[in-house]
C-alpha cells in the first residue's frame, strides 16, 4: 500500500498541486479577494505545464 501511494504521487504530484491551487483561487474568489483570485488562477495552468515540460526532458534523455 506504501508503495502503491509513493507511485501515486509521483506520478500525479503536478495534476494534485494544481488542483489545490485551482481550489484555493475559487476560496480566494468566493471570500471576495478578486484580484488575489485572478492571480492565482494562472498557477494551475503554469504548473501542468511546466511539469509536462520536465517530463519530456527526462524521457528524451
Amino acid at each position: 500500500m506504501k508503495n502503491f501511494l509513493i507511485q501515486f504521487i509521483s506520478e500525479w504530484y503536478a495534476v494534485l498541486l494544481a488542483f489545490f491551487c485551482l481550489l484555493y483561487s475559487v476560496t480566494l474568489g468566493l471570500l471576495g479577494y478578486n484580484d488575489e483570485a485572478l492571480y492565482t488562477a494562472h498557477w494551475a495552468g503554469t504548473i501542468l505545464l511546466f511539469s509536462i515540460a520536465i517530463r519530456q526532458r527526462r524521457t528524451t534523455r
